[in-house]
């Protein structure tokens, strides 16, 4: 999309806003593994991490959020988890299951197919494993407590969507997963294995090595589908994130951008996070974006600027994408950014402009 465009659309968004229902939901496409639908959407975090610390406090997914992202033209949502929601981080007590919890994740499956969204389960914290501290008391790379029990959570999860259609809902198994590739394989394939003992036809779908980075070509025979990230440069997308160090002291962050030694443009991140996965696709996995955004900190312009080009390549590729978050700091609502006029809109702030450009891609 030209600037001029973009600037028009967001006009046109800014004076609609009050009549935002847009067109009715399409019919959610049929995925395979190996040609994922370009889904787009947005991360939901109520069951992120357990109690209130997290950015949204667990508890019941909202039937409003579903809503305003189907109307909005979106057909996409990402459910990232903490099995510390329904079960105790004790190895002790690992196979014991809050049913009470389970069934808001049905009822957000639910809400999915009522707004014709795609709901995609991820364990964003699975027994031994989790990008975010605290770390969990056994590794899942290396204990085979740990995946007896992460099996065994992803089995439950398999029996309780079993018969629903893959148009509907589709597993991710581990959120970022830092570990060597061949204890990744080893891994992946128990918890495959597992699944497809319930219910043989699941959609699922792994993230790359390298924090969701780095393609895994030895998983193509799996059968899976495979999520890439969209924070590269991470000084643009983590700028003054007070959760990583590395980035403490750095310049504001301009689009291009300077970061490892490297200039950063569009065409950097084709050589860097679009090419890699189009060999992986070559062998007949799908590639989906399943987390990007841009922290509060970053100056909006440069933001939108950096999301334009990202999106662009993605469109290009034929790839869908899951914006971290929906309400929060990365997203569209009440991202409490100090250089946005926001609009209200029943009752939470919108950032017109950012949601004028992502409904373009």
């Amino acid at each position: 999309m030209q600037r001029r465009s973009f600037i028009q659309t967001s006009l046109a968004a800014t004076a609609g806003l009050s009549q935002l229902s847009l067109t009715a939901p399409m019919e959610l496409p049929e995925p395979k593994p190996d040609k994922l639908p370009r889904w787009r959407g947005f991360n939901l975090l109520e069951k992120f991490v357990a109690g209130k610390t997290g950015p949204e406090p667990a508890g019941p997914y909202k039937e409003q959020d579903f809503e305003m992202i189907a109307d909005w033209g979106f057909n996409f949502v990402r459910l990232p988890m903490s099995y510390h929601c329904w079960a105790t981080p004790d190895p002790a007590h690992w196979t014991e299951l809050d049913e009470r919890v389970l069934k808001e994740v049905d009822q957000a499956v639910d809400f999915g197919k009522q707004h014709k969204l795609h709901v995609n389960l991820n364990l964003h914290r699975i027994p031994g494993y989790c990008v975010n501290p605290p770390a969990e008391p056994l590794n899942l790379w290396t204990d085979e407590r740990a995946l007896e029990a992460a099996v065994f959570h992803w089995k439950h999860l398999a029996e309780r969507y079993k018969g629903r259609p893959n148009r509907e809902v589709s597993f991710d198994l581990i959120n970022e997963p830092n570990t060597d590739e061949a204890s990744y394989v080893r891994v992946v394939t128990a918890l495959v294995e597992g699944i497809r003992s319930i219910d043989p036809n699941r959609l699922i779908i792994a993230d790359g090595l390298q924090y969701g980075n780095q393609p895994v070509a030895k998983l193509a025979s799996l059968k899976l589908g495979q999520s890439t990230r969209g924070y590269l440069p991470m000084n643009v997308s983590h700028y003054n994130a007070e959760w990583v160090p590395m980035l403490k002291g750095s310049p504001p962050p301009t689009w291009p951008a300077t970061w490892m030694n490297t200039t950063w443009n569009a065409k950097t991140l084709k050589t860097f996070a679009i090419e890699p996965w189009q060999k992986l696709q070559k062998q007949g996995v799908g590639v989906h974006v399943g987390e990007w955004g841009c922290y509060n900190k970053t100056p909006h312009d440069v933001a939108l600027r950096w999301m334009e080009d990202q999106l662009k390549l993605w469109k290009g590729a034929g790839w869908g994408w899951s914006l971290w978050n929906f309400r929060g700091a990365f997203g569209i609502l009440n991202s409490d950014r100090s250089d946005v006029t926001y609009k209200n809109y029943k009752g939470m702030q919108l950032d017109e402009k950012m949601l004028a450009l992502l409904r373009d891609y």
